[in-house]
């Protein structure tokens, strides 16, 4: 279980609290207005940002000062995370070992992940001759190959459209399926939140509010989200 207890975080003129649980195999989307905080959120989850006030937990150990490395947990941002210079495998391969040093097993490993997210064939190509979908099951073959408890996702479908955006949401529907992970998904698109995520975490104001069933919020939204959604 995630809990981030009483977290307070202040950069310039801006401060967000959150003060919530996140339980293992729920999907929770995070939404809000522009600024609000949300990618802010995720990055003091993954460790990219400290706190200045408050602890991370996970299943009860404290990872407030774990460097984002040795937290059980993966993230995929807007850009997939793929480096140009690598292929296909060893970019899915670095979420085993940052060395590249794989075993033969850990190779077969590679492989089964890649033909679990439909990129047989395309072991040796590099980031730049694939389509922005073929990227992104690039990224979720990394994830899925990591098997970490927690996975956090920062708008990494954004740029792709409705119907393989929607593929891509059932693609790691189905991952955090197999290991029970918990996932957190920024979103701009409400339609998204609906489909992926039974709760969301409304992020306004200041604060990142806790998980709330994502139908009830989006009928009946507060005046933030409300303006936001142009409601």
């Amino acid at each position: 279980m995630l809990e981030l207890d009483a977290i307070r975080i202040r950069q310039d003129q801006f401060t967000l609290t959150a003060g919530f649980t996140v339980a293992p195999g729920q999907r929770v989307a995070v939404i809000g207005p522009s600024g609000a905080g949300k990618s802010t959120l995720l990055s003091l989850i993954a460790g990219f940002l400290a706190p200045d006030g408050g602890r991370i937990r996970w299943n009860g150990t404290d990872i407030t000062d774990l460097a984002p490395g040795k937290r059980p947990l993966s993230i995929v941002f807007q850009d997939q995370n793929l480096f140009p210079h690598l292929s296909v495998a060893a970019n899915v391969g670095l979420g085993l070992r940052p060395d590249l040093r794989l075993s033969r097993a850990e190779q077969a490993s590679v492989q089964s992940a890649l033909e679990r997210v439909g990129l047989s064939g395309l072991e040796m190509r590099r980031p730049a001759a694939l389509s922005g979908g073929q990227q992104s099951r690039v990224a979720l073959a990394r994830v899925l190959l990591r098997a970490r408890p927690l996975i956090l996702l920062d708008e990494p479908f954004a740029a792709l459209g409705p119907a393989l955006k929607a593929e891509m949401l059932d693609l790691v529907a189905g991952i955090a399926g197999e290991n029970r992970a918990a996932v957190l998904m920024v979103s701009h698109d409400p339609a998204d939140a609906r489909r992926f995520a039974p709760d969301t975490v409304l992020v306004a104001e200041g604060t990142a509010h806790a998980p709330q069933p994502t139908a009830a919020l989006l009928d009946a939204p507060p005046p933030a989200l409300a303006a936001y959604l142009g409601q």
